[in-house]
Parts: C-alpha cells; sequence; structure tokens
C-alpha cells in the first residue's frame, strides 16, 4: 500500500471519532455487510470444500477490508441438491463444513473482533429428506399438513389424476409432485426435493421461531431469509387451487399472481419482526436484523418494512444494481437509483446496495473490467448498507470453465474459490483438488498481491470502506447529506456531505471516451481515492470551479474538509 494511502486512512479513522451524526443510526444501516459462500471461501482440512474453521482463520480479514457484518450462506445439514438451501435438518451442521463447537467458536471469534454474523435462513421449504417432511407423507400426528398436499384433479375425459394446477416450479417442470405413499400431489416452487412448508398451519410457524431461538441463543446477530415472497401461495375456499396465466407474448411462461408476492407473505414477516424485537427486549444487545431476499417489486419490498401500522424486515436487499450488463452507462444506474429512492428511501429512509450474489454473473463479466472499480466507488458511496459478495472485493470474475461438469450448475462460475494468494489453489486449499475448479487468473488477481498495490480493486475497497467512517457519509439522514446523478451519459456523480465539515464527490466516467465539465463546485478539493484508468496522484488538488476533465473509465474520489 502506498504511504498516502496509508495515511489517507489513518486520518479518516482518526476523523471518525469526532462523528457525531452516527447516534441515531442503527448499526445495520449503514454496514458494510460481506457474503460468505461457505464452500468457496476458505478450506482448512485439505478437502477441497471450504468449511466453518476455514471461515475462522479468516475473520481478521474482515477487519482489515472494514467490513462490519458477514452473512453466511447455510451452513445446515443437507443433501446439497440446492447447495444447502435444500435443509434437512435446521438445527445441525453440514458435517463437512465442520461441527456446532466450530460455529460456536466462529461465532465468538467474529465478536471478539466486533464483527456481526447473519445466517442465511430457509423458511419456504425444507429437503425431502427432512424428518418434517417423512412424518408428513405417513401422516404422523402434527404433520399432516405440515406442507402444501392436495389430491389433484381428475379430468373428466380421461379419468387421469392430474396436477392441482398447472403452477411451474422456478427450475423448470411442475411444482406439484406425486407421492405414492401418500397418494398426493405436494407442492415444491423450486426443486422437487425442496418441498414447501405449510405455513397456514400454526405449528409449522411455531416450528420456524424454534429454530430461530435456537441460533439466537447461540448469538448470531440476525437473519438473511431466502426466497420470502414465495411463502404462501393462494388458495380458494373450496380448496382448489387456481391456474396462473399465460404471460402476453409467451408460450407457456406464466404470470405468478398466485405463487408469489402474495399479502399472507408479507404477514409473515411482520410475525417474525414482532419475535425478533421481543427476543432483543428479553434479552437485550444491540439489533437482531431481518434481511429479506426478494426479487419482487419496490412496492412490494415496501410493505416487507412496514405497511404503517406494523413492522417487517429492516432490509429488503436491493438487486436492482444485479440486473446491469455491459451496455449499463450512467444514465443507468441512475434510473436503477431512482427506482429504489424514489419508493424505498422516500418511505423508509433505508438503502442498500447489491451488486453481485451467490445467484447471478459476477460486475466484471457482466459490466466489464474496466467499470469494476468505478462501480465499487459508486457502491459505496450511496447512502445505507452496502452489500459484497465474496471476492467482489479484490474484482474477481465468473470463470467460465467450472460449468464443465456433468451436470452443469449454470451458477458455478460465479461460486468458484476466494483467491487468496498464488500459492496452490490460490491459497483456499492444501488439497489435491477443490469442489470447484479454481480461476487461473489467481497468479496476478489475489488479496497478497492486490495488498501491495496501491490502486488495486482491494486498495479501493479498503479506501470506500474507511471513508464510511467520516462525517460526510455518516450524515446521511441529514437534509442535504448526499445527493447522487448522471453529469452525462457516461459520467456519474455522488456527494457526500456533512454540512460545513466535510464533502466527499466520487465522479465515475463509465464509458471510453474523455469527458469534461465546468464549475461543478467552487471547492477546491484533494483526491484520496484513484483507480488505475486515472493520471492523478494521491494528495493532488483539484478546483472544481474550473473545467475539470476525466479519462476513459476514470474513477475518482475528491474530499474537502473545513
Amino acid at each position: 500500500m502506498s504511504f498516502c494511502l496509508i495515511r489517507l486512512l489513518a486520518a479518516l479513522l482518526l476523523c471518525a471519532v469526532s462523528a457525531t451524526a452516527n447516534q441515531t443510526v442503527d448499526w445495520w444501516e449503514s454496514a458494510t455487510l460481506y457474503q460468505i459462500y461457505p464452500r468457496s471461501f476458505m478450506d482448512s482440512d485439505g478437502d477441497g470444500i471450504g468449511d466453518l474453521n476455514g471461515i475462522t482463520s479468516r475473520l481478521a480479514f474482515f477487519k482489515e477490508i472494514g467490513v462490519t457484518a458477514t452473512w453466511i450462506s447455510p451452513i445446515y445439514d443437507s443433501p446439497m441438491a440446492d447447495m444447502g438451501y435444500d435443509v434437512s435438518n435446521y438445527t445441525k451442521i453440514y458435517p463437512v463444513f465442520g461441527t456446532m463447537e466450530d460455529f460456536d467458536n466462529m461465532l465468538a471469534k467474529a465478536h471478539e473482533l466486533d464483527l456481526k454474523l447473519i445466517l442465511d435462513f430457509v423458511p419456504n421449504h425444507s429437503s425431502d429428506e427432512c424428518e418434517w417432511f417423512q412424518k408428513s407423507i405417513l401422516r404422523e400426528d402434527g404433520y399432516d399438513d405440515f406442507y402444501v398436499w392436495d389430491d389433484g384433479k381428475i379430468d373428466p375425459e380421461t379419468g387421469e389424476r392430474l396436477p392441482p394446477s398447472n403452477w411451474g416450479a422456478t427450475f423448470g417442470g411442475s411444482a406439484w409432485t406425486w407421492v405414492e405413499e401418500r397418494q398426493q400431489y405436494y407442492l415444491h416452487q423450486f426443486l422437487a426435493k425442496q418441498p414447501d412448508l405449510n405455513y397456514n398451519n400454526p405449528l409449522v410457524r411455531e416450528r420456524m421461531k424454534e429454530v430461530m431461538k435456537f441460533w439466537l441463543d447461540r448469538g448470531i446477530d440476525g437473519f438473511r431469509m431466502d426466497a420470502t415472497n414465495s411463502l404462501a401461495e393462494k388458495r380458494f375456499e373450496n380448496g382448489t387451487y387456481p391456474d396462473e396465466p399465460i404471460k402476453a407474448g409467451t408460450v407457456d411462461q406464466l404470470e405468478r399472481i398466485y405463487t408469489q408476492d402474495q399479502w399472507e407473505s408479507t404477514e409473515i414477516i411482520y410475525e417474525w419482526r414482532e419475535f425478533l424485537d421481543e427476543y432483543q427486549r428479553l434479552n437485550g444487545g444491540d439489533t437482531r436484523a431481518m434481511i429479506i431476499e426478494a426479487y419482487s417489486d419496490v412496492d412490494v419490498l415496501s410493505g416487507y418494512i412496514t405497511n404503517g401500522t406494523k413492522v417487517g424486515g429492516q432490509m429488503p436487499m436491493n438487486f436492482n444494481f444485479v440486473r446491469l450488463k455491459e451496455n449499463a452507462n450512467a444514465e443507468t444506474i441512475e434510473t436503477q437509483a431512482n427506482d429504489w429512492m424514489d419508493v424505498i428511501w422516500a418511505r423508509h429512509k433505508m438503502a442498500n446496495w447489491v451488486a453481485n450474489n451467490h445467484d447471478n454473473s459476477r460486475l466484471p463479466t457482466r459490466m466489464g473490467e474496466s467499470k469494476k472499480d468505478a462501480m465499487t466507488m459508486i457502491i459505496h458511496a450511496l447512502p445505507g448498507t452496502s452489500v459484497t459478495y465474496y471476492g467482489e472485493e479484490i474484482g474477481m470474475p465468473d470463470y467460465a470453465a467450472a460449468c464443465s461438469g456433468d451436470p452443469c450448475n449454470f451458477r458455478d462460475p460465479e461460486r468458484t474459490p476466494m483467491q487468496w494468494n498464488g500459492a496452490k489453489n490460490a491459497g483456499f486449499s492444501t488439497g489435491n483438488s477443490t469442489w470447484l475448479p479454481v480461476n487461473p487468473n489467481y497468479l496476478f488477481l489475489n488479496v497478497q498481491v492486490q495488498r501491495g498495490v496501491a490502486r488495486s480493486s482491494l486498495q479501493i475497497f479498503k479506501g470506500m470502506t474507511a471513508l464510511k467512517k467520516t462525517d460526510a457519509f455518516k450524515a446521511f439522514k441529514e437534509e442535504g447529506g448526499f445527493s447522487y446523478k448522471a453529469l452525462s451519459e457516461q459520467v456519474f456523480q455522488v456527494i457526500r456531505t456533512a454540512v460545513d465539515r466535510e464533502e466527499i464527490r466520487v465522479l465515475a466516467n463509465l464509458g471510453n471516451q474523455i469527458e469534461y465539465f465546468d464549475g461543478l463546485t467552487n471547492k477546491t478539493m484533494e483526491y484520496v481515492l484513484l483507480n488505475s484508468y486515472s493520471p492523478h496522484r494521491y494528495g493532488d488538488k483539484l478546483d472544481l470551479s474550473g473545467r475539470i476533465y476525466l479519462m476513459p473509465y476514470e474513477a475518482v474520489v475528491l474530499r474537502w474538509t473545513a
């Protein structure tokens, strides 16, 4: 790291001590949240699969890069039909990941480092190998309607038994599967090995709260609730399920008007929030946050937060930036930001920004390598919480060859092992092989190399998380505390302001042409972060009252203090 950047980070941390604007901001509201995909983060025992002890061994890294909290994709016991999102036992650790003792040690170490730890929770469905489902097949007392079962329909012409409705599973095929032993169909909105739980059954709701309490009692700091917009589905009073209409202009794509975004799903989220708030009231400590995963319209997500009377999840995830592709420019970013801010911020003063996760192609692959560091600056400069997917901090792209197996999981390219150094298997594992192949670019794209490069993706990430500790960033709920806009088709600007004390300005050129502007402000500002496309130096001054130039793909952070 360059001396100038070291001096910058030290100065920003000292500046944070005097900040007072954070007194009314809860820990999750402006956090740097980091998603760990446990299979791919760090392997401690050489079997080629990441595990809990591996995570523990790398927790200090999060302090180094300025992370506030981590959320860990499912670690529960599972047959791994959907990489852990098919849970067979909600209170047992998948043995390949380790033991409950390993989990407790990891959590204790995280808290020792003042890191929050959030668990991925899978409430919509279990595995078909879960004891609950096996008991439900047998109609055992208390489990008969633990899942969504139906006799189906009889074709009046052929006498053939048919599924209850035309509902389709997210991963293809019918959402209904026949069980000979029980002589009924069960609903699964995802894989057939992921039967949907029946939230019309009060016992299901209580059982899931018991599971949450089990992990809360161990000391976790919150939950990321998976696929919440699928919790409830429409059923007529006569017990039948309505067919969903075909989308206009398609042959077989369904409008999911009865299987997604039902108001009953929102009511369940309110019930969970009441449970979590009561747990905090009885046990004290910081807020147990609830993060909501739902690929839904912003008006639906707004309802997940509150209906004006009841409150729900603190943070429904904002996936607008996950949609950004290679042709995305500053105007696209402004449109996607406005889509969120015009509704969620306007109503709730809450924002979060997600550009990568385990279900979508990584940003450098989608938008291009030349834009990745500019997007890091933008994502962390916008108000609210920034969400980072492992490897995003060093600019890891997809590795297409990871999807060469048979069968191939189409999401494998964005799930390859974390690239720590230039040693065997990128420092991820000492084993002879890894569960997915390591991207060969690890030899030059890894944490160790980027620690020594002043304008690397890692140093830009660290610089942005340090800036989030300044007065200007902590004042994001103040009037005039932030603004953003597309200055041109290709140049995006974010301004963070602590009135009369500090201003921080991001200017990012996402295009391949030189851009220039006149008279952006009357301030003279200092370059405090620069990507590799910038010709400037740390500490250089820039008078923004005159003409300024941005080179192709140049992104900079400027700072003014009173």
